[in-house]
């Protein structure tokens, strides 16, 4: 992280489903204490989504009103990157896009702390389309942008450039020139004892051999051969155990880990009632 601060490079984080990908950019804003945004990406996420987007929806319910005034710039609304790069900016185009905006409070979706400078997380960019990456690479290595509604320039300046922490799941290649502008990270998946620290950070006070006990159901319930459950699993799993003890009810382990850690139809190897 350190590298892609230093550099001004996107860091580009991989590593299996549920292993922390996602929190690492909350954890830096929340060390940093900078500002956050996230945004997931789908299948129909294009680049500039990240950027700005057009509520043409809302456009089209004020022309059939006869409510229409102006032109698309009143439905233009902020992107993360353009809260990231331009917060003032930021705010007053998504004042000018809408009237109720002006009494619903808070506008800038920031997760974090206040601070000039911000964290970005894009999600999953490898659920993309290919084009997407690629399309990204101008604003993030300029750190601006235009906007073609309102002609508006966005930009930010190097010693406030947002830090960006892009995940993928490695379910698609990424281009090659994307890749070669970005820092990587590769995160593996916890297992053994990382595992179970995991869990005493989020269960503290709960007795060491209740979390041992769920944790090696949990790790055999994997199976042999089969990849390592992960933290949100095991986490999800101490949940549901937690949860019914409170009612007074004994876990049916072979059901519950059926739903939590093996879920593609098979019966979890190892459990024991």
């Amino acid at each position: 992280m350190r590298v892609a601060l230093a550099t001004g490079r996107p860091l580009l984080v991989r590593g299996p489903s549920g292993c922390g990908k996602s929190s690492l950019a909350r954890h830096a804003a929340r060390v940093l204490r900078w500002r956050y945004y996230e945004r997931v990406i789908t299948s129909r996420t294009q680049a500039q989504d990240l950027l700005w987007e057009v509520d043409h929806l809302r456009r089209l319910q004020d022309a059939q009103a006869g409510k229409l005034r102006g032109g698309r710039e009143r439905y233009v609304r902020p992107g993360v990157l353009w809260w990231a790069f331009d917060r003032d900016g930021a705010t007053r185009q998504a004042l000018r896009a809408s009237t109720a905006a002006r009494t619903a409070g808070r506008l800038d979706p920031n997760l974090g702390d206040d601070d000039p400078r911000a964290v970005v997380l894009v999600d999953e960019i490898d659920k993309a389309d290919p084009d997407v990456p690629n399309n990204l690479l101008v604003p993030l290595g300029s750190l601006q942008f235009q906007v073609e509604e309102t002609r508006e320039v966005v930009r930010t300046t190097e010693d406030r450039a947002p830090l960006v922490v892009i995940t993928t799941n490695d379910e698609r290649e990424l281009p090659a020139a994307f890749l070669r502008r970005c820092v990587e990270l590769k995160l593996e998946a916890p297992q053994g004892d990382r595992l179970l620290s995991i869990a005493r950070e989020h269960f503290p006070g709960t007795p060491e051999e209740e979390l041992k006990d769920v944790a090696r159901r949990v790790s055999e319930a994997s199976g042999d051969g089969a990849d390592p459950p992960s933290p949100a699993e095991l986490l999800d799993t101490i949940r549901a155990v937690r949860d019914l003890k409170q009612q007074g009810l004994t876990p049916a382990w072979n059901d519950l880990l059926r739903v939590t850690v093996w879920k593609h139809g098979r019966a979890a190897p190892g459990a024991t009632e």
